[in-house]
């Protein structure tokens, strides 16, 4: 099941109360100078607040504990209206839990298990923190707060990073990968078919990345960034999903780039259709950009926070949404041989562009070989990494310090 739409989600019936339609002029009815004034609220916003709150937090939370949460969002409410909200949309919106908790019905996507025993791997270089785990567990573990921006390029559609599908492209027999042949003695990286993603596969990547939306907004500070790799297939799944956890759409980075993806002509139909191509050879790639909603204007929240904005190229040049790209060389790959290894000339620009201020953690929770964190290590930005996929997290150890202490030639 998904998560419901704001405009799918029933609209309560209000009921007049009888104290505010009779006699509103008598002073028995004003509010004295020193009793709390509660603002009225709009009709739904209540309601609409609690679905976020428990949008972040799937395993349900106490009647004052979504209080807290919804006052923190759109001012002073008592928690006894809190409490009729869920009283009386309960099962068709919420499910009542054991221990007096209300989580939000239908809303289902949930971390695998951890196998993992012991308290999460920790490793640190430098300025660099990468935690072997799962990404969704470890933002409900973080300080509200606490993140500053996040540079990431997340399994575009879950089935090529699962353990069944990795195991099939580092034994070669593809799967949902395509597996390139050898060309003129150089072997091409593997790339992932989303061609060949059902239906089921995309309603499951629009319910993680809602899932995933909603646990990572309450950690970062108001104004943060949130850069996301995308591709022209599914990058409208990712983008609509953000936007429902409530993240703002603030546009796209174009990485231009030659890619080997489209431009092929008919399978097994070549040379009979020798001038036509399926699809378009690619030649970028989508980054979304998204951002926390701010904290009053632009000016106030880069004082109180430090975020809000890009960080300038120079005086004179502003951050751009095109950066031109070549592909990872070869010597880079064999510093971190990840499938989906981007090059540090970019990276590097990127991260640099996402801290307005230049100060503040970069996360990447999905941090593969590392190489996010590389490029903050070598822009001397903090940075922390989540990295669920053992031999990966291994690999990243490698490959961080070697990635940062990489020499960049012009492209």
């Amino acid at each position: 099941m998904v998560c419901l739409s704001m405009r799918d989600r029933p609209t309560l019936p209000t009921q007049a109360n009888p104290l505010l339609t009779s006699r509103r002029q008598t002073t028995s009815m004003r509010h004295s100078p020193t009793q709390p004034v509660m603002n009225r609220k709009r009709p739904g916003e209540v309601r609409d607040a609690i679905v976020r709150v428990l949008e972040a937090r799937p395993r349900g939370a106490s009647v004052s504990e979504i209080t807290q949460q919804v006052t923190s969002m759109i001012g002073a409410v008592p928690a006894s209206s809190v409490r009729s909200y869920l009283q009386l949309n309960t099962p068709a919106l919420f499910a009542r839990m054991d221990r007096a908790q209300y989580a939000l019905k239908g809303f289902s996507y949930e971390p695998a298990p951890s196998t993992a025993k012991a308290a999460p791997r920790i490793f640190q270089f430098g300025k660099a923190t990468l935690v072997r785990d799962d990404c969704l567990s470890w933002f409900e573990r973080q300080p509200a707060n606490s993140l500053h921006g996040v540079v990431t390029d997340p399994p575009y559609g879950l089935v090529e990073y699962s353990d069944l599908e990795q195991e099939k492209l580092r034994s070669g027999r593809g799967g949902v990968w395509r597996i390139p042949p050898s060309f003129d003695g150089a072997k091409r990286a593997p790339l992932p078919r989303f061609t060949v993603l059902k239906a089921t596969d995309l309603d499951a990547l629009e319910q993680f990345f809602t899932a995933w939306a909603t646990r990572l907004l309450p950690i970062l500070v108001p104004g943060a960034n949130v850069v996301v790799a995308s591709n022209p297939l599914l990058s409208y799944v990712v983008s609509s999903a953000l936007s429902r956890a409530g993240l703002e759409r603030r546009g796209e980075i174009v990485r231009l780039t030659m890619t080997m993806r489209g431009g092929d002509r008919p399978k097994d139909a070549h040379v009979e259709f020798s001038d036509v191509s399926v699809m378009p050879r690619s030649m970028w790639e989508p980054w979304l950009v998204f951002r926390k909603p701010i904290d009053g204007r632009v000016q106030d929240n880069l004082r109180k926070w430090g975020t809000g904005g890009f960080r300038r190229i120079s005086a004179e040049r502003p951050f751009g949404d095109v950066i031109v790209s070549a592909p990872t060389r070869a010597t880079e790959r064999a510093l971190a041989q990840h499938p989906s290894l981007k090059p540090q000339a970019f990276l590097r620009q990127l991260v640099r562009g996402i801290l307005p201020l230049g100060k503040g953690v970069v996360l990447d929770p999905f941090a593969g070989s590392g190489s996010t964190l590389a490029a903050c290590e070598a822009i001397d930005y903090e940075s922390v990494g989540v990295e669920r996929d053992r031999k990966y997290f291994d690999l990243a150890i490698e490959a961080i310090p070697k990635l940062s202490k990489l020499a960049l030639k012009p492209d």
